[in-house]
């Protein structure tokens, strides 16, 4: 496998994990928050720097509804993305510190907000839609991981699929019960953390809720994908 390959994946990896933890900002405190944040832009940067082919190829060939739908979730993720990076500039308490800004921290905490859990939908979407090449790849890397055990070929296929159903279901269930459409659509500008609660259950909760979103991202590209078949 080349070596250019598998950085993509430690990157994709590594973004993955930063994602989670930023979504616990009071959980991990603010100044690691903000650090954290900071490395997940620059990885965000590395992933594009990795991926600059598909970049220079956007104004050319034709447009199916894959890769519609790519582009167009790829636009909105740099939009969430961009909209996190900017609003995190006036409400920075360490990073940005230095910076002369005063004023717009009410505008700047509320787009950082909405840019954040937007972000996480859209780059849990984005990951559902690639969900195919990423295990083509770590097949590649590690083909030891698919073929061990005792199950053959299909009957792997079908539990991994009864697996993906079940965290998709109770990803649906922890979507409501942390009142995400809530940040998503302003109707809750502060989000609310239960400090006594044990983090496991708050990241097994939003490993769910990635997971439901991959799940709807993958089997979207796979509709769409069956339609240019048609």
């Amino acid at each position: 496998m080349k070596p250019t390959a598998i950085l993509k994946i430690i990157v994709d990896i590594a973004m993955t994990i930063l994602l989670m933890l930023l979504m616990a900002f009071e959980l991990v405190g603010r100044s690691a928050h903000e650090w954290i944040g900071l490395g997940m832009f620059l990885l965000f940067i590395l992933h594009h720097v990795l991926n600059r082919r598909w970049s220079r190829n956007l104004f050319l060939g034709r447009y199916t509804p894959a890769r519609i739908l790519q582009t167009a979730c790829a636009a909105l993720v740099l939009l969430s993305m961009l909209g996190s990076l900017i609003s995190a500039v006036p409400i920075s308490r360490v990073v940005f510190s230095f910076l002369p800004i005063s004023g717009g921290l009410s505008f700047g905490r509320t787009l950082h907000m909405l840019s954040a859990y937007w972000g996480f939908i859209l780059l849990s979407f984005h990951l559902g839609l690639h969900w195919n090449m990423l295990l083509a790849m770590i097949k590649k890397a590690c083909p030891s991981l698919t073929t061990a055990g005792p199950f053959s070929a299909g009957m792997r296929r079908l539990l991994l699929r009864a697996v993906g159903i079940v965290i998709a279901l109770y990803g649906v269930f922890a979507f409501f019960r942390r009142t995400i459409p809530d940040y998503l659509f302003l109707r809750s500008h502060f989000v609310f953390f239960d400090f006594e609660e044990p983090r496991i259950f708050f990241f097994l909760d939003y490993l769910a809720i990635m997971g439901l979103f991959i799940f709807i991202g993958h089997y979207l590209m796979k509709a769409a994908l069956w339609q240019k078949k048609g």
